[in-house]
């Protein structure tokens, strides 16, 4: 057996650097990402103007609708990767890898044929305004052409992740976030070429990271090195990855689903609605970026260590992910609740725009602390193997009360804050039922039960 990196076991040294130095790779690699995507909107948004900024908005919810079922797949794969590492079983630990990139191609394209045909009718079914549909159809099926190229990249990352290298895909991050900023301003500004032109952009820097990251793979130590030849669907492999990833698979769908139905009624409003949520979505996502990066340390901190049967160094790490997460997601918060109109003017400077988005902004940003616990928990319960308890807890929460609310609250009260506050609320709600789960403590003897 091949002999284990120490520098990305998580089972040993000391429990907070190991989730700080793994976390802070992951942090900025997101800060790159929303960098890139926020690129799309800033400069549609300045050259093509109000109405292709709404399209490249509108299109946001419905790429997670169709991403997000495979993505969570990815994660149950993460999971096991984590654990059979972890444990040190490192024939299992290759099949179970070997078989995750398989099921990738596979995924991209099965995505591909079904953005492709099935993008015009969700969007009308989503209420997309007459004058927004040609743009939004065009930035949605040229984005959805390049599949292939961001499923392997998640793939690939999730397998570097789960072995606790965060530092290399920060680095093809980084480099496809400049390929993507330079393409996007060389297609849209230079040449003239419309909003599918941004989704190019994006799609053929993903696939440029793609490439530098199986690479990577293909050369990395023996026990989790990727073998082009050995890449195939072991079925039982196949099994234990979506039993694990299937209950997320299932969450991202549905309340990218519930996403899509608050999309729709955001639409009810008019285009400069939708402009305005559009823009605060792409600046929510540099809030969530210390919420992301700490569910994925924890996930495969916690993946690593039951799998080592470290059952009170998991719990340690849990309880000191959390604490970081809330911190830094509240102090991001704080931040954009102040600085909200300069941020929103960046995009578009139209003041019904900028009115729109600051009211979401004001209304939301200081609830982030309860995003961060919410999604904390539910990494903690992923990474021992519970994936279908946060699965639960988030379909009745944040799917069916928070649609439930909005379309009963608009239809007597007809005012974009009322969807507005639908995400605080149902934060609030989910956060006190994790909380009860955590305190139980039951997500660690189940698994050593289990074991």
């Amino acid at each position: 057996m091949a002999t284990q990196d120490s520098k990305t076991l998580m089972t040993e040294g000391s429990i907070s650097k190991k989730i700080i130095f793994f976390a802070i790779p992951l942090f900025l690699g997101n800060l790159f990402q929303q960098l890139y995507n926020t690129a799309d909107s800033l400069i549609v948004g300045n050259f093509l103007g109000s109405n292709a900024l709404a399209a490249v908005s509108s299109s946001g919810n419905l790429i997670f609708l169709m991403v997000g079922f495979f993505n969570g797949i990815a994660l149950g794969a993460g999971v096991v990767i984590a654990r059979y590492y972890g444990a040190r079983q490192i024939e299992r630990l290759q099949t179970a890898i070997h078989t995750t990139v398989a099921f990738g191609l596979a995924a991209g394209v099965v995505l591909t044929a079904v953005g492709m045909f099935f993008a015009p009718k969700i969007l009308v079914l989503m209420g997309t305004p007459a004058e927004v549909l040609p743009q939004s159809t065009e930035y949605f099926r040229t984005y959805f052409a390049g599949s292939i190229g961001f499923v392997l990249y998640n793939i690939c990352v999730g397998i570097h992740q789960s072995v606790g290298d965060s530092r290399h895909p920060l680095i093809y991050l980084i480099v496809s976030s400049c390929i993507n900023v330079v393409l996007d301003l060389l297609f849209v500004a230079g040449f003239h070429w419309g909003v599918g032109s941004a989704a190019l952009a994006t799609i053929i820097s993903q696939f440029a990271s793609a490439y530098l990251c199986m690479r990577h793979l293909m050369k990395a130590p023996e026990e989790y090195r990727l073998y082009l030849k050995k890449i195939r669907f072991d079925l039982p492999m196949l099994k234990q990855i979506i039993a694990n990833g299937l209950p997320s698979g299932f969450q991202n769908s549905v309340i990218a689903l519930a996403n899509v139905v608050v999309q729709s009624n955001i639409n009810t409003f008019g285009r400069m609605a939708m402009a305005g949520c559009g823009a605060y979505s792409k600046i929510e996502g540099f809030g969530f970026l210390p919420v992301t990066c700490f569910t994925m340390a924890l996930t495969t901190f916690v993946s690593q260590n039951l799998g080592a049967k470290q059952y009170e160094r998991a719990k340690k790490g849990a309880r000191f992910g959390i604490l970081c997460s809330i911190s830094l997601a509240e102090l991001v918060g704080i931040v954009i609740n102040l600085a909200a109109p300069l941020l929103i003017a960046a995009f578009n400077s139209d003041p019904e725009v900028i009115s729109y988005g600051v009211a979401q902004a004001r209304t939301v940003t200081l609830f982030y602390f309860l995003l961060a616990f919410s999604h904390c928990i539910a990494a903690i319960l992923r990474g021992s193997g519970n994936s279908t308890i946060p699965m639960i807890v988030m379909l009745c929460v944040w799917c069916i009360l928070r649609v439930s609310y909005i379309t009963v609250t608009v239809h007597f009260i007809p005012d974009i804050r009322v969807v507005f506050w639908a995400y605080p609320l149902t934060w609030s709600i989910s956060s006190a039922i994790f909380l009860f789960l955590f305190l139980r403590g039951r997500w660690v003897y189940g698994f050593e039960k289990r074991k």
